[in-house]
C-alpha cells in the first residue's frame, strides 16, 4: 500500500488550538503541543467536511476579540477596517 492510500484510509481526528483554529491529525498520534481534541473523528474526508461546517470565521480568536473590543469602545467598524471618516 502506498503512503497516499494509507493516508486516505487511516482514521483522523479534528483538533483545535487556543485561537479556535481547526486542523486534522492522525487519530493514533499524540496531539502536537497547543492542540486539543475537538471531539470529531473519522476519515480524512469526514473530518474535513466537519471543519467546513463548523469553522465559519477563520480569523484567530485574538483578532476577533481585539476587533470586538474596539467596536465596543466606540471605535466603530470604520476604524477597524481603516476607512474611518475624519
Amino acid at each position: 500500500m502506498t503512503e497516499h492510500s494509507e493516508t486516505r484510509t487511516q482514521p483522523f481526528k479534528v483538533v483545535l488550538n487556543h485561537e479556535e483554529q481547526y486542523s486534522i491529525w492522525p487519530e493514533d498520534r499524540e496531539n502536537a503541543p497547543g492542540w486539543t481534541d475537538e471531539g470529531t473523528a473519522g476519515s480524512r474526508e469526514e473530518c474535513l467536511a466537519h471543519i467546513e461546517r463548523v469553522w465559519a470565521d477563520m480569523r484567530p480568536l485574538s483578532l476577533r476579540n481585539r476587533i470586538a473590543e474596539r467596536v465596543a469602545a466606540g471605535a466603530g467598524a470604520g476604524a477597524v477596517s481603516g476607512t474611518e471618516a475624519s
